[in-house]
């Protein structure tokens, strides 16, 4: 970068005062052109008493030690960007959640249709004798019972989502605190606002969570 009005000196000349003050000039603004793209200033510097005239031997070490700072800052942030390994969350990770959760929606009501026909098989089955009537019973019983197995199979693609999920949160943790972000620092996606004042609105929170509840006696002191 070179400001209006100076050249950069060649190799063993000493640059004169009016360089220098345009050296320093110059490395300020970078430093805090810096400073606003990061949102993260490093320390202020401490500013030159007045009168001082500025240093001959070069840039002021107090100006090399906050672009060390600022370099030091940017190692750490692309460390933790690095550390979230965005791309095998979005090649792997993620679709394979996606699927998995897709399959348990499949087999889920895939097994609920084949119980609910072999119940409703049992409410009309008509036969002259008992032993055939018990024979077409347990024929839909057992079907039923084939049915629930589909409980292990989906608990299996369960647990391999919730481990997903569990490596998505470790590496964001990690990254929020390299970057030393807090929530209060970025502003809600506006999907995201809309979207969650409408579940508080009309109450759309889904089934509850074993744990501490709310009491039924509170519930109806609100309606009474």
């Amino acid at each position: 970068m070179t400001s209006p009005g100076w050249r950069r000196p060649a190799h063993g000349v000493r640059r004169t005062g009016k360089e220098r003050v345009v050296l320093r000039q110059t490395t300020e603004r970078v430093y805090s052109s810096i400073a606003r793209v990061l949102g993260d200033a490093p320390a202020e510097r401490r500013p030159e008493p007045a009168g001082r005239a500025p240093k001959a031997s070069g840039i002021d070490p107090a100006v090399v030690g906050e672009l060390k700072e600022i370099a030091d800052y940017i190692t750490r942030l692309k460390s933790g960007i690095a550390a979230l390994r965005a791309q095998e969350l979005m090649r792997d990770r993620l679709p394979m959640a996606h699927d998995e959760l897709g399959s348990v929606v499949a087999a889920t009501a895939g097994a609920t249709n084949s119980i609910m026909e072999a119940a409703e098989a049992i409410l009309v089955i008509e036969d002259s004798t008992l032993d055939g009537y018990r024979a077409k019973v347990e024929s839909r019983i057992y079907e039923i019972f084939e049915a629930c197995t589909f409980q292990d199979i989906t608990g299996q693609r369960i647990s391999k989502v919730v481990e997903a999920l569990g490596q998505l949160e470790k590496r964001l943790e990690s990254f929020a605190t390299t970057v030393k972000i807090q929530d209060g620092e970025a502003k809600l996606d506006p999907e995201d606002a809309k979207r969650q004042s409408r579940a508080e609105t009309l109450m759309l929170n889904g089934p509850q969570l074993k744990g501490p509840a709310t009491p039924q006696d509170a519930i109806d002191a609100l309606f009474s």
